[in-house]
């Protein structure tokens, strides 16, 4: 048995950022990182809580008399494609597969070629990619149909059979040729969220772990809620912190575009100072850190955005090339971001006081708030 100790959590706010996760560089040898104990890396993924209106096909075009100055132009897809294979959507127009099997192009990739142990874990994965054997897999053994009674009636094709709320664009490593179906790559890090909650249990996650729910269980208002949402993200954590590896696991959760289209403070760029260039940063989202070794809960206010995240696996694991160093165009006296998490997970394991706001005796750190 492991002793049971309290838990802190951080509240802070990231600026948002393309969702991708697209990253050059070559990768170099695993080593004990910066933030020393911690030997897994958890990411959890919510939704956002309040409705939006950014489809589109791509970007504006370049070099028009209608091209606005200082947005993106050329062909940048905006929200939604599908993934040029199974698991696929109906809706919206498949995106042809990048190749990265020559390069490696996103922080999976880069993570495997430095020998880093991984996985995306979604839920409903195992029905939607058709793994009949996969501990997800809900659709009996008849080998004919989809029997599960929340099959999704407009893409459900045996054996893909997905839920009726499972998310194809919320897949990123599913449009790279490296994770193509009959995949060694596939096989070994695209996961269902089931595997990942055995894992927490039985003491195997391995060192970097994403987590993507299903979509009646990520918070997103239409077809989840957020009691579904967050008691599922309770449930993930709890997964994790009565897991034996939970002394030197590091979970951050982090959302879409939480605040919408209603954040009552404009992004930098659009009215408030601050790093940016032609993507963003965009709404501000919160983030929420949790570990057993945090000495402290609260709120801080430090500037970061989502590549933040990846800066941290990539300082922790060792990881050349670093995505972070995104160098937003900035004018004189702004603030730059802050880049990586290290420096405020060093001062929540400091003893000492700290920048953290501590919240008054008795309180529990909020749930969710904007930083």
């Amino acid at each position: 048995m492991h002793r049971s100790r309290r838990l802190h959590a951080v509240l802070v706010s990231l600026s948002m950022l393309s969702a991708s996760l697209l990253a050059a560089g070559p990768a170099v040898a695993a080593h004990n990182g910066p933030l020393g104990n911690y030997k897994h890396l958890v990411v959890i993924y919510e939704e956002n809580h309040s409705l939006t209106s950014v489809d589109g096909n791509v970007t504006q075009v370049c070099g028009v008399p209608t091209t606005i100055s200082g947005l993106a132009c050329g062909d940048w897809a905006v929200n939604t494609l599908q993934p040029p294979w199974e698991p696929q959507g109906s809706f919206g127009a498949a995106e042809p597969a990048t190749d990265d099997t020559r390069t490696a192009l996103n922080i999976g990739d880069r993570m495997s070629d430095a020998g880093v142990s991984w996985a995306w874990y979604a839920g409903g994965w195992d029905n939607a990619n058709g793994n009949k054997i996969g501990a997800g897999w809900t659709n009996g053994s008849n080998g004919s149909s989809c029997t599960d009674p929340n099959v999704s009636t407009a893409d459900g094709q045996y054996p893909n059979c997905p839920d009726s709320s499972f998310q194809f664009h919320h897949q990123p490593f599913n449009y790279f040729s490296r994770y193509a179906p009959s995949t060694a790559d596939r096989d070994a890090h695209l996961k269902d969220e089931v595997e990942f909650i055995a894992s927490a249990q039985d003491g195997t996650l391995p060192q970097v772990s994403f987590v993507k729910p299903l979509g009646n269980e990520n918070e997103h208002p239409g077809y989840s809620s957020e009691p579904n949402g967050s008691d599922h993200l309770v449930d993930l954590i709890k997964a994790i912190e009565t897991g034996p590896q939970a002394g030197n696991t590091l979970i951050v959760v982090t959302y879409d575009e939480f605040g919408g289209s209603w954040d009552h403070v404009s992004p930098p760029g659009l009215g408030t100072s601050g790093a940016h260039d032609q993507f963003g940063p965009s709404t501000r989202i919160p983030a929420i850190l949790i570990a057993r070794n945090f000495t402290s809960s609260g709120v801080d206010h430090t500037v970061y955005d989502t590549t933040s995240i990846m800066a941290t696996i990539e300082h922790q694991f060792g990881l050349a090339g670093r995505y972070s160093a995104r160098q937003p165009r900035r004018r004189s006296g702004e603030r730059d971001l802050e880049g990586w998490l290290g420096p405020l997970i060093e001062r929540l394991r400091d003893k000492r006081p700290s920048c953290v706001v501590r919240l008054p005796a008795g309180r529990a750190a909020p749930k969710s708030a904007l930083a």
